[in-house]
C-alpha cells in the first residue's frame, strides 16, 4: 500500500515525480541504518555516504511521503520562536549558537545544490518579518536586537517592499532561501545511491534496538542491523524518555494560487502572529504554453494541535480572507494542503542520542516549523556524532536537556494532553452507522468501548477501534485528510487505521 500523510496534494508532490525505490526484500546490514526519507534523514545519509558509511534508509512511505513534501520549504535563519525568546530560555550564548547553525544550514544546501548539480530552483533571497495590530508593538525592535547580539548583524528594519499593503517598519533577513523540496530529495537520492547508499520505501519498521549491533525489525520480519541508527520520522517511533511530552503536534495549512509574473517581489514574508502567517512564491507551469511559467502565491498558516479541530475548509477559508486583503492580485486557489509541524516547548528541535536508549541511536524532531533549515541541522550534528567529530551544537540541541524557562509551557502543554483523556468519558457519537455519509468517518459509542467507523465512497464501512495504540487516547476524525489524528501526540492512521505517523509504530487495533 502506497501511504501517505492525507489526501490534499501540495504543489510539489503534484509536479515533482520522486524516484520510485523498492520494498526492502531481504535482512540486510550496514555501517548506518536511517529511518525516515524526508530531509533530515537523506541529509543525514548524504553525508555520511560522502564519508564511506554504508547507508540503508527504511520509510514506510515514498520519498518525501512524509511531511518534507507538505512543507512551504522556507529556508530561513529568522526563528518563527524569536530570538530574544531563545536568549531568555537559553542564555545569549546559546542564541549565538542557533544563529550559526541556522547560517551552516543554509549554506550545506546550497554547496549540496552546487556540487552535485540539483536542478531544484534553489535561490538566496530577503526575508521579512513584519508585525500585525494587536502583537507588542516592540517586538521587532527586540527582535531586532537579539538578532544582532545573536550575531545576525545584517539583519536590518525596513519597509516591506509589497505595493498591495504596508503593515509599517519590518526587517529583513538577508540571505535567506528557498526551492522545491522534492526535487532536492530526489537529487539526494541520486548521490546516496550514486554512493553506494540503500533507499526502502513502503518498508514499515516496527521495533529499534541499540546495542552492538543495532538492530531494525519490519513488520514483514526482516531486520537491518547497523552500527548505528537515525530515527528521522518527524515524531520519533522509538520514544524511550517522554520526548513527546516536551513538544506539542499541529496541523498547518497551506494555500496555493496564482499571480501576475513579477506582481509581488519574490522573497520570503512573516507576520508575528502565533500561529503566524508565512508568504513566498514558486515557479508553477503555465497552462498551454510549454516551458513558461507564472508565479504561484503561497500561504500558510492557521495552525491547531493534531486531533483537536476538525475544520480544515474553515481554515483554508480564513487564509484565503487573509491573502486577499494583502494580495489582491491573487486569483482563483489552485492548492489546498496541510502539514504537520511539531512545537518543543524551548523553542529548538531535539537532535542526538536518544534518550535511555542505546548509545548508538539517534533521533531529530521538533523541527518547529523550519523543517528544511532544522532537519539539514540533524543530517550535520547526527553525521558527526556518528564519525566521532566534535560539534558546537551537541549540547545546545541534546534530546535529553532540560530548559527549566520552559516549565509554564511544559505545564500548559500536558494539561492540554490531560483534558483528551475525558473523551473516553465523553466522545463517541450515539448514532446509527446508517447515517454516516460516504467519505467520512465518525467515533462512535458501541457500550464502554470507542470505535472510529469509516465509510467509504461506495458505501461500505471499515471499523477500527478508536483507541490510540501509543499511550490510550480516542483519535479523532480529520475530514480534511481523511485520516484518524491523536489529539494527545500527534499519531495519525489513515482512513482504514494503518499508522502512517508516528510516535505509535502500530495500526489501530481491531474493532473487536
Amino acid at each position: 500500500m502506497n501511504r501517505t500523510s492525507g489526501q490534499s496534494t501540495s504543489i510539489w508532490t503534484q509536479t515533482v515525480e520522486v524516484p520510485s525505490e523498492p520494498v526492502l526484500a531481504e535482512s540486510t546490514q550496514a555501517d548506518v541504518c536511517v529511518i525516515g526519507a524526508g530531509i533530515a534523514g537523506l541529509t543525514t545519509a548524504y553525508l555520511l555516504t560522502r564519508q564511506q558509511k554504508s547507508v540503508v534508509v527504511l520509510d514506510n512511505k515514498p520519498v518525501g511521503g512524509g511531511q518534507t513534501g507538505r512543507t512551504t520549504a522556507h529556508i530561513a535563519s529568522a526563528l518563527d520562536d524569536r530570538y530574544f525568546e531563545v536568549e531568555q530560555l537559553r542564555g545569549k550564548e546559546e542564541a549565538q549558537l542557533v544563529a550559526q547553525s541556522l547560517i551552516a544550514s543554509i549554506d550545506q544546501i546550497e554547496a549540496i545544490v552546487t556540487e552535485e548539480k540539483i536542478d531544484c530552483d534553489f535561490e538566496r533571497l530577503d526575508g521579512y518579518l513584519f508585525n500585525v495590530p494587536g502583537e507588542p508593538e516592540d517586538i521587532l525592535e527586540q527582535e531586532l536586537a537579539a538578532a544582532h547580539r545573536a550575531g545576525l548583524t545584517d539583519v536590518e528594519q525596513v519597509r516591506l517592499p509589497l505595493d498591495s499593503f504596508d503593515p509599517g517598519p519590518c526587517l529583513r533577513f538577508p540571505r535567506q532561501a528557498q526551492f522545491d523540496p522534492l526535487k532536492y530529495l530526489a537529487g539526494l537520492v541520486q548521490a546516496i545511491e550514486g554512493a553506494g547508499g540503500h533507499i526502502f520505501t513502503e518498508t514499515h519498521v516496527t521495533k529499534i534496538e541499540g546495542g552492538s549491533p543495532a538492530r531494525v525489525e519490519t513488520k514483514t520480519g526482516l531486520t537491518v542491523t547497523a552500527d548505528a541508527v537515525v530515527v528521522a520520522t518527524n515524531i520519533p517511533v522509538n520514544d524511550r524518555s517522554g520526548l513527546f511530552a516536551k513538544q506539542a503536534s499541529y496541523q498547518t495549512y497551506v494555500i496555493g494560487a496564482r499571480v501576475p509574473k513579477g506582481s509581488i517581489p519574490k522573497a520570503l514574508y512573516w507576520d508575528t502572529l502565533d500561529p503566524y502567517h508565512y508568504v513566498r512564491l514558486a515557479n508553477v507551469a503555465t497552462p498551454g504554453k510549454s516551458g513558461e511559467t507564472d508565479d504561484l502565491l503561497i500561504v500558510g498558516g492557521e495552525d491547531h494541535k493534531t486531533g483537536q479541530a476538525d475544520d480544515a475548509m474553515l481554515r483554508y477559508t480564513r487564509l484565503e480572507t487573509w491573502t486577499r486583503e494583502r494580495f489582491p492580485m491573487a486569483k482563483q486557489i489552485e492548492f489546498r494542503w496541510s502539514g504537520q509541524v511539531m512545537e518543543p516547548i524551548d523553542g529548538l528541535p531535539f537532535i542526538g542520542r536518544n534518550p535511555l536508549d542505546g548509545a548508538n541511536v539517534y533521533i531529530a524532531t521538533g523541527d518547529s516549523g523550519t523543517g528544511m533549515t532544522n532537519g539539514t541541522i540533524a543530517g550535520i550534528l547526527i553525521s558527526d556524532l556518528i564519525l566521532g567529530r566534535d560539534n558546537p551544537w551537541q549540547t545546545l540541541y541534546d534530546p535529553a536537556r532540560v530548559t527549566l524557562g520552559a516549565a509554564t509551557d511544559f505545564v500548559q502543554e500536558n494539561l492540554n494532553v490531560a483534558t483528551q483523556y475525558l473523551d473516553w468519558i465523553k466522545g463517541g457519537e450515539d448514532l446509527s452507522l446508517a447515517a454516516i455519509a460516504p467519505g467520512t468517518g465518525v467515533v462512535v459509542r458501541r457500550g464502554l468501548k470507542k470505535v472510529a467507523v469509516y465509510c467509504d465512497e461506495q458505501g461500505a464501512l471499515h471499523e477500527r477501534s478508536a483507541v490510540c495504540p501509543h499511550l490510550h487516547c480516542i483519535v479523532a476524525w480529520n475530514s480534511g485528510e481523511k485520516t484518524w489524528d491523536c489529539p494527545c501526540h500527534g499519531s495519525r492512521f489513515d482512513n482504514q487505521g494503518q499508522v502512517i505517523n508516528g510516535p505509535t509504530t502500530n495500526d489501530l487495533a481491531s474493532a473487536e
